[in-house]
């Protein structure tokens, strides 16, 4: 038969005579046809490629030596730094699992992109200063030969933050800390800020702390984009599913205080498909947590917290999706292009948004006004209620929305912390039990400005069996069983 095959593929023209005395048809029709043709007959010979009868391009390989939850900016981090520091010839086979490939739900691109230095921790600050370097020379760490430069369009506007009588002594001290740890902070005040920015009504301000250098506001889009642009060209798999299994093998021991505990090892995740009921397994070395606001749930695959209360066994991660809303608002006599990120000392926060007069921002609710989190749809009254009050009361401009503030309400939306409950601080580095889980999520707000430094912190980490750049200790697991705060107050 292959003999026959080769004869008539030798053969052209005997083709072609016999299709070219057909009348009444068009010559571009019978091109496509025996186009058709030739592509069959190609793919049965012998020594070429056949079209496999079941199309598995949307599986995820069979083994990766890492897979990554969750593809969103601290996990794309993750990915890029485990290329860029892998040694040369190991070759580390990344493979990025993402459930929603649109990212419409994504708590990176729906956050209000802020970047800072003014937090109440040391670490937190270091962090904040090796992204922000990170940020400022982009393409230096994401350029993709013949692909466009990433265009963040960091707006270098600075973080303004403001303490009433009571709170004026902390951000006292927390700026001395700032500084010490090389942060570009100064203090204002109150007629410092009325004569630098004189739209703002200082009522009730007794100081204010102002980011001079390294903070405002980047478009997180931009960020998502280029770090997945990067990381494709450096190899890193993607995959869209839903991790829904952990095969484990396990082993148990007796600690110095005669505690027995199961120490497992994850050697295979099992990724379902989208809108499907088939999975892939995927052996693989190690897990890095990163899927966010559902982080919890991860660790509960691997059977994290479910052990006897008050044990390690039994100590969940803390990290659970919380609501939070954003509106824009328009108002043409409002603050200028010198506005930087205000912080209210009542939590409200807003900044600018484009050169059209259009603004943004929102308030965290409080513990018992918490929303419902199994949907992202936004209260507006929310806004009304909590959040234009204080926007009036600071920028009389804004007194002009009373009317009609429903109409000058342009766009709203809403997006998922992935809320630290313990801390509000995130978690870093491996599960002491379950020993090739690693984690990179829980920054309650703060971990798309974070996470260039902790992407490379938890690559340290897996690559070299410790933190060199940052000391992350202080972010590990194990502090939720010891009961050791590690409380990060700046979150807004």
């Amino acid at each position: 038969m292959f003999r026959s095959v080769l004869q008539l593929r030798s053969g052209p023209g005997l083709l072609i005579r016999g299709l070219g005395t057909h009348r009444g048809g068009s010559t571009l029709d019978w091109d496509e046809k025996v186009s058709e043709i030739k592509k069959k007959i190609r793919s049965i010979l012998p020594g070429e490629a056949c079209t496999p009868l079941y199309d598995t391009s949307h599986l995820p390989p069979e083994h990766s030596d890492v897979v990554i939850v969750g593809g969103g900016v601290l996990g794309l981090s993750v990915a890029f730094w485990l290329k860029k520091l892998q040694k040369k010839g190991d070759g580390i086979r990344v493979l990025v699992v993402e459930r929603d490939h649109t990212y419409s739900k994504a708590s990176t691109v729906l956050s209000v992109g802020g970047i800072r230095q003014q937090f109440s921790l040391p670490e937190n600050v270091h962090l904040s200063l090796f992204s922000v370097d990170f940020l400022r020379n982009i393409n230096e760490y994401l350029a993709v030969v013949d692909s466009p430069p990433v265009d963040l369009q960091f707006n270098p506007s600075g973080y303004l933050l403001l303490a009433s009588e009571k709170g004026a002594s902390t951000l006292e001290n927390r700026v001395k800390m700032q500084r010490q740890e090389g942060a570009k902070v100064c203090l204002m005040s109150p007629e410092q800020l009325q004569n630098k920015f004189p739209w703002m009504n200082t009522k009730g301000v007794a100081l204010a702390s102002y980011g001079m250098e390294g903070e405002g506001w980047f478009d997180p889009w931009s960020l998502l984009q280029g770090l997945r642009r990067k990381v494709q060209s450096m190899g890193v798999l993607f995959c869209q599913g839903e991790v829904t299994r952990f095969i484990t093998s396990s082993n148990r021991m007796v600690t110095s205080s005669g505690e027995e505990v199961v120490l497992k090892r994850i050697y295979e995740v099992h990724v379902k498909m989208n809108n499907s009921l088939e999975y892939q397994p995927v052996e693989c070395a190690i897990v890095i947590n990163a899927a966010g606001a559902w982080s919890g749930q991860i660790a509960e695959l691997a059977g994290i917290g479910k052990g006897p209360p008050g044990t390690l066994q039994g100590t969940k991660l803390p990290v659970e999706p919380r609501k939070r809303y954003v509106y824009v608002w328009h108002c043409p006599q409002g603050p200028g292009l010198e506005m930087p990120f205000v912080a209210d000392t009542n939590g409200v926060y807003f900044r600018r948004e484009g050169l059209g007069n259009n603004y943004l921002g929102g308030c965290s609710p409080t513990e018992e006004e918490e929303p419902d989190s199994t949907n992202l749809d936004v209260d507006h009254n929310f806004f009304q209620d909590r959040v234009w009050p204080h926007l009036a009361e600071r920028v009389p401009a804004f007194q002009s929305l009373k009317p009609l503030v429903y109409l000058q309400v342009r766009n709203a939306w809403a997006g998922y912390y992935d809320y630290n409950t313990f801390d509000q601080n995130g978690v870093v580095g491996p599960h002491p039990l379950v020993v090739n889980m690693y984690f990179a999520t829980g920054f309650s707000g703060h971990g798309l400005q974070h996470a260039p430094a902790v992407g490379r912190a938890v690559a340290e980490m897996v690559l070299d069996g410790h933190f060199q750049t940052i000391n992350m200790s202080p972010f590990l697991f194990s502090r939720f069983h010891l009961g050791e705060k590690f409380q990060e107050d700046n979150i807004f």
